[in-house]
């Protein structure tokens, strides 16, 4: 399975696929997508837009995983990132792609252990799981761990046994 893995934003969007067997993961593609801020938000939607189109084209994932919104008190910001969502969904939608969304919470949570890890916690784990050398940036890792949150909820991908001896 090939699982597109999105962090939106609006001046930067991360973006990770890993191919995965259920037990081994590989980085397929991991990158962000920045958009300049001096821009309007009509040409930095589209850059962002297009830019994803072009990623799923190349690298053909099966399945994108997405951040879902969270709330908070700056409604500008929820704003902004909803039109980056809707974004990656139009690209995803334009190749047929099923698209999935998970809490910021639940991704945190499959990834850290813990609802509440902050970016660097996520960055930290990602390179580890992935047995990373560098560790990517945090908007790339954060992609990444939506990617591996949907892997490991993912029914019918073979996980390993949690009772297996090691």
């Amino acid at each position: 399975m090939r699982v597109m893995g999105v962090d939106p934003g609006t001046h930067r969007t991360g973006v990770g696929i890993l191919e995965s067997d259920g037990r081994n993961h590989k980085i397929a593609y991991c990158g962000i997508i920045r958009a300049n801020s001096g821009d309007p938000i009509a040409r930095r939607l589209l850059h962002i837009f297009e830019s994803l189109r072009q990623i799923i084209q190349s690298c053909q994932p099966d399945i994108m995983a997405l951040e879902s919104l969270f709330f908070a008190k700056d409604v500008r910001a929820v704003e902004r990132i909803g039109e980056a969502r809707a974004c990656a969904m139009l690209a995803a939608s334009k190749r047929n792609l099923e698209v999935i969304e998970y809490a910021p919470t639940a991704v945190k949570r499959s990834v850290t252990g813990n609802g509440r890890a902050s970016k660097e916690q996520v960055q930290f784990m990602i390179t580890r799981l992935l047995g990373l050398r560098t560790a990517p940036s945090v908007d790339a890792s954060d992609a990444l761990a939506v990617a591996l949150c949907h892997i490991h909820s993912a029914p019918g991908v073979s996980h390993k046994d949690k009772s297996e001896k090691r």
